[in-house]
């Protein structure tokens, strides 16, 4: 009989040495790594039917980058995540988007092969369908906007311009379009080689309509929340592994919009302040 073959990941080297041999000793093919980068190296090269890996280790990635590669590389894979931290429960709903389990550390070893046996027999947690941040974003346009204006109308400074509802969104349709946009053309961080006529235009309309700067401010700080609770509410269709990345261009394309909205309403403003004259022709 094939013995099942498992990876484990632990930056701890104690913790990662007993776990290989009491693996070995119930039956188990073991290949171990004491970092993400190892485990990818691993991940990408061989074929696994069981993933052990600790929640938090130091450098770049953590246990979610490696239980999200394991996803994409083996869907079929059983994969379990260890923490040291009893109150796991907290953190459970998000990561077991992907981990078939969360077990807290220490955790006795015939326990663990218990869990790991019975994961087996019932095979991995259901696959999930992935979606781009982007595609998410796109389809949840009006929802995202909805949640907006909520917020919106409920904070005092900003009702104290009174428009409709349509004036007040206007400039939410395409803004979204081009954070998508943003996001799919992958421009790095701090990049303003797409910019957005649709926040320049915003900016003259608030202009137009009494805003304040400090106004203006506060509309696109809303903005990023709902954004963010957006992407919340659609966790399990997120892949963890470029989640970061996404988030920062997120945060970085909010505030390029509001940059040009925030240049556009002060070269209103400066419009404004110009003496309205008419010359006279010489007679």
């Amino acid at each position: 009989m094939v013995p099942t073959k498992m990876l484990l990941v632990d930056d701890d080297e104690i913790v990662l040495n007993l776990l290989s041999i009491v693996m070995e000793q119930n039956g188990f093919e073991v290949k171990t790594a004491s970092n993400v980068a190892d485990a990818l190296k691993f991940i990408s090269t061989e074929t696994f039917e069981v993933l052990i890996s600790d929640l938090h280790m130091p450098g770049a990635g953590d246990g979610l980058t490696v239980v999200s590669a394991m996803r994409h590389a083996n869907p079929k894979a059983v994969t379990l995540l260890l923490s040291a931290f009893p109150d796991v429960n907290a953190a459970a709903h998000a990561i077991l988007l992907q981990a078939d389990e969360i077990l807290v550390k220490p955790m006795d070893f015939e326990s663990l092969v218990k869990v790991i046996r019975r994961r087996l027999l019932e095979g991995p947690f259901d696959a999930r369908v992935i979606e781009p941040v982007a595609t998410i974003l796109d389809r949840e346009a009006q929802s995202t906007t909805n949640h907006w204006y909520k917020r919106v109308m409920n904070e005092p400074k900003l009702t104290t311009i009174q428009i409709s509802r349509e004036l007040r969104c206007k400039h939410l349709p395409q803004i979204l379009k081009d954070l998508a946009l943003r996001l799919r053309c992958f421009q790095p961080l701090g990049s303003r080689q797409m910019p957005s006529s649709a926040a320049a235009a915003h900016g003259v309309d608030r202009r137009d309509q009494g805003y304040t700067a400090a106004m203006l401010v506060e509309e696109s700080r809303i903005l990023q929340v709902c954004i963010f609770e957006t992407l919340q509410r659609n966790l399990t269709a997120i892949d963890f592994s470029t989640v970061l990345a996404e988030v920062m261009t997120i945060a970085d394309e909010v505030d390029c919009q509001l940059s040009y909205a925030m240049d556009a309403y002060v070269g209103r403003s400066l419009l404004d302040d110009l003496p309205n004259t008419v010359s006279s022709p010489r007679g």
